[in-house]
């Protein structure tokens, strides 16, 4: 199969997803690898602490783990979605700034993982993306297996061709307007030990 007839929805191979999750670990990455989205949530719930702060970018594969159902129960965590959304953006926009720029904890997802180990995520804002990088104290990715493709040329155009799509549809729904693909992560290597954190899903999760 060449790199242009890529099936971006389909489950990885077990072989595939081991050797990814090795080469994730090699790049200073704790990596769980799970068969389905109840277990993706079991391990991110037993990963945060009671009450602990949490931030998350908007993302069908934390929705459909359940992972934000969860983290929105009443004493569960302080999460700074339900918080930052009941501010005023035009008169608070610094204090929302701010308060999610850098969580304790960043929970998300990713657009396409190389099988070198290679994550890629992209953002129309960049909200998420600086969390992910450096600003929070942990990050938890949850990212279906179907994410994983065979080089970084092949990330970008699964981001081009496979998630812009979808995600254009949403916010159009959503906004009234048109997204863009306006920038882009790429994660080859975590430098504290301990801080990021991957759940590989075997079944396809999110988009």
């Amino acid at each position: 199969m060449t790199h242009s007839q890529h099936d971006f929805s389909k489950a990885a191979s077990e072989e595939t997803i081991q050797r990814v999750a090795d080469r994730l670990r090699k790049r200073n990455m704790e990596v769980f690898v799970v068969d389905d989205g109840d277990a993706a949530r079991q391990v991110v719930l037993e990963r945060i602490p009671q009450g602990a702060e949490v931030h998350s970018g908007k993302s069908k594969t934390l929705e459909e783990a359940g992972i934000l159902k969860a983290l929105q129960e009443p004493g569960r965590s302080d999460f700074l979605r339900d918080r930052y959304l009941k501010m005023d953006r035009k008169t608070q926009a610094r204090e929302i700034r701010k308060l999610i720029a850098a969580p304790d904890v960043m929970l998300g997802s990713v657009n396409a993982l190389s099988e070198d180990g290679v994550l890629v995520a992209t953002s129309a804002t960049g909200s998420q993306l600086s969390p992910y990088a450096a600003s929070a104290g942990k990050v938890i990715l949850v990212v279906g297996s179907q994410k994983i493709v065979p080089d970084l040329d092949t990330a970008i155009k699964r981001i081009h061709e496979h998630v812009f799509p979808w995600e254009d549809v949403q916010v159009r729904e959503r906004l009234g307007v048109s997204t863009v693909v306006g920038k882009i992560l790429i994660i080859e290597h975590e430098w504290i030990a301990g801080r990021m954190t991957v759940v590989l899903v075997r079944q396809p999760i999110g988009v």
